[in-house]
């Protein structure tokens, strides 16, 4: 066995004693309340500490107490005639009705331009501004410059690898009929037959992959058709 005969013994001698403490505290009744201390406070004396008697506080001598006393006293009459003319004023009540024939004014013309009018001469007041200033003179003709440049189609080059295919027709009719379209919108227009009976139609070819995506971009704005960006040489 584990445990001789000797431990037992002594393991039931300690949980014996244990429960001897235990059980009695566990079943005693608690102190009555009358019975428990309760606390106690001592309040001290207070201390006593010296007094002495302190002198009126004085302005300092650079402060003019007479320029202050005359600016306050002008002060307060000049409220109380305020108070006293505001009670005297005749009320909108108390005031007579005045003739019909007075109500009546008669409008100034204005002199401001009105509409149209004013736009034109703001257009011109910048025209002038424009003209006397040589800076904006150049940025507006750059600017002017950039916008005709944008509008402007891109130049073909016979060496070029990039083209817009703008469509793709079983029908040589409608290729040609496409062709002819951007032609007269001035784009430089050529069309490849391929081998699957298919005509398509291709505007470039450009030196440029830029100049092809502005190309196509002016397809779209003049001739509502949407083109693809596609490399016309290997």
């Amino acid at each position: 066995m584990k445990y001789g005969k000797t431990e037992r013994i002594s393991g039931i001698v300690i949980l014996l004693s244990l429960a001897a403490i235990l059980v009695p505290w566990l079943m005693s009744d608690p102190a009555p309340r009358e019975e428990r201390p309760q606390p106690s406070f001592t309040i001290e004396q207070p201390i006593d500490a010296p007094r002495r008697d302190v002198a009126e506080p004085k302005p300092p001598e650079s402060i003019d107490l007479s320029s202050f006393n005359d600016r306050t006293s002008s002060d307060d009459e000049e409220r109380s005639s305020e108070e006293v003319s505001e009670a005297s004023a005749p009320t909108e009540t108390d005031a007579p009705e005045a003739p019909r024939s007075q109500e009546q004014s008669i409008e100034e013309p204005s002199s401001a331009p009105q509409g149209g009018e004013a736009q034109e001469a703001q257009a011109q007041d910048g025209a002038a501004q424009v003209k006397d200033d040589p800076i904006a003179a150049l940025m507006a003709q750059s600017e002017s410059q950039r916008a005709a440049a944008e509008k402007a189609i891109p130049a073909a080059q016979a060496q070029g690898e990039w083209g817009v295919q703008v469509g793709t027709f079983g029908n040589p009719d409608n290729a040609a009929r496409l062709k002819r379209e951007l032609e007269e919108q001035g784009f430089p227009v050529y069309t490849r037959e391929r081998s699957d009976d298919l005509t398509t139609v291709i505007v470039g070819p450009f030196a440029s992959s830029s100049d092809g995506e502005r190309a196509s971009a002016l397809i779209k704005e003049r001739v509502n058709q949407q083109g693809l960006l596609v490399r016309v040489r290997d």
